[in-house]
């Protein structure tokens, strides 16, 4: 499986660093992952400070691994034991091809505690102070008013479609974390969708493309981009879609917070 091969490469390229756990989270730890559609989510716990010799070390690999097969889907956060206790602290991460700084939600360590996989060392229980449920309320309404709302408001964000489904899945997944008081997969947020009056359209749009038998390929995608009149086709869909995900979700959004602020 390519998957485990790059975490083992990735593994022997974290060795100088000396780290006291590997942990992944999200699809690969919940059960959803798919090879080649599914991002690969990783938390580093680090022996120390990450300086400045820590950051150059970290681009270094992950640029050096940039040419594996899955590479540009592995995301990674840097902590240490000292910093792992902060939720709201920012760390060290490499997603998308480049250096960031960002928290480990209290999604991401509900994850890790209820279902997170150890690729190397200590657990996350040993290391990783437990998340009161009422931080990890306040977190994914504040996540729903604060981010995904205004995001709504832009429309040329929902012809792509990472943001189409990563809205409906996280609208989805975040009105179950309130209701019921667990976390639940992305698939099983794609089931909850038609019970929370999504429009079937694009759920059934979302379920074709990240669980059909088959991606796109690259010269599928050439040859409607050499289709001038496919295209057009194509871009009357992808705002037809928008507006209709935008219509359904701004207002279920509203109304979420409204019953859980």
């Amino acid at each position: 499986m390519a998957t485990d091969a790059l975490i083992d490469r990735f593994l022997h390229g974290l060795a100088p660093l000396r780290p006291l756990a590997l942990w992944a989270h999200g699809s690969l730890a919940g059960g959803d992952y798919q090879e080649g559609r599914s991002d690969l989510d990783l938390i580093a716990v680090l022996p120390g400070p990450v300086g400045l010799a820590a950051v150059r070390q970290t681009v270094t690999l992950h640029r050096r691994l940039r040419t594996e097969p899955l590479a540009a889907a592995l995301h990674c956060s840097y902590v240490t034991r000292a910093t792992l206790a902060d939720p709201d602290r920012s760390h060290l991460t490499w997603a998308h091809g480049h250096v960031m700084r960002r928290p480990v939600t209290p999604v991401t360590r509900c994850e890790l505690h209820r279902f997170g996989r150890v690729l190397h060392g200590e657990a996350p229980g040993a290391l990783l102070p437990p998340v009161p449920a009422h931080e990890l309320n306040e977190f994914v309404v504040r996540d729903q008013r604060d981010y995904w709302r205004p995001a709504v408001g832009k429309a040329r964000l929902w012809r792509q479609d990472v943001w189409v489904d990563l809205g409906l899945l996280t609208f989805a997944r975040a009105t179950f974390t309130l209701r019921e008081g667990r976390l639940i997969s992305k698939r099983e947020a794609l089931d909850e969708l038609p019970r929370l009056g999504a429009p079937a359209e694009v759920v059934e749009d979302i379920r074709r493309r990240r669980y059909g038998r088959t991606a796109p390929s690259a010269d599928h995608r050439a040859d409607r981009q050499a289709d001038h009149r496919t295209d057009r086709q194509a871009d009357r869909r992808l705002v037809r879609r928008a507006e209709v995900t935008r219509s359904y979700l701004g207002p279920a959004i509203d109304e979420l917070v409204a019953a859980y602020a």
